[in-house]
């Protein structure tokens, strides 16, 4: 206490500055976890905008998929994209629990940390519960599969592009991991959700996925959409 009495005033007011600078810095650099929305305005579109962009989506068999490679959509999950939840500071994934948790339960130093919460899975109709520290039968599904996307058209755009798709929340969902791994990278002529009543939304979401980049639907997979949009009240 006496020597810090004793030191200069320049050095006083120096450390002062330093340290309010340093809260600052600390302040500035905290995520603003809020500040940038986790949907696209709009989106999924509704049931008739759906079958509108349904009709006007390029017929196509699907090719290329031989050359797949998940590197190609980018190595991990990335905030620095213009996608729907990016450049907020929060981690891909946990935007999708944030969005799509109940009874959310969110770090108080780093609200972009998920602590617990319940997921009502949209495919089974499961509750999932989820914790931080605890295994979690939940997992981020891409609605439209990163391999499903590849074979419609992501195989001639940029990495960027690719980057942009991986991380964009308007093209992921929390699910249920078992259901998700049996869904793959397969279109819904081959896999729809088990619950039937989340066949609407489904149709609605993968059909304003493939509008919005611009991807093909096969045949097949154009007659599900049709059948999946028909459920809509």
């Amino acid at each position: 206490m006496i020597r810090t009495a004793r030191l200069p005033a320049l050095v006083l007011v120096a450390l002062t500055v330093a340290g309010c600078a340093t809260g600052t810095e600390e302040r500035a650099a905290a995520p603003s976890a809020s500040a940038v929305p986790l949907v696209s305005p709009g989106f999924p579109p509704t049931a008739a905008e759906a079958r509108g962009r349904l009709a006007r989506l390029t017929v196509a068999w699907g090719k290329n998929w031989q050359t797949y490679r998940r590197a190609e959509f980018g190595t991990t999950w990335s905030d620095e994209t213009d996608a729907p939840g990016g450049r907020n500071g929060c981690d891909t994934r946990d935007d999708v629990l944030r969005r799509d948790l109940d009874e959310l339960r969110q770090g108080d130093r780093n609200p972009c940390v998920v602590l617990s919460g319940v997921l009502h899975d949209p495919y089974t109709g499961k509750e999932l519960p989820y914790s931080y520290r605890k295994a979690s039968q939940i997992q981020t599904d891409h609605v439209v599969a990163l391999g499903a996307a590849w074979r419609a058209g992501a195989w001639a755009w940029t990495p960027e592009r690719r980057l942009a798709y991986a991380n964009d929340l308007d093209v992921l969902l929390a699910t249920d991991k078992q259901t998700n791994y049996e869904k793959s990278s397969k279109t819904p002529d081959k896999w729809k959700p088990p619950r039937n009543a989340y066949w609407c939304e489904y149709g609605r979401r993968w059909t304003g996925i493939k509008a919005k980049y611009g991807l093909t639907v096969s045949p097949p997979e154009k007659r599900a959409l049709e059948e999946l949009l028909a459920t809509c009240a």
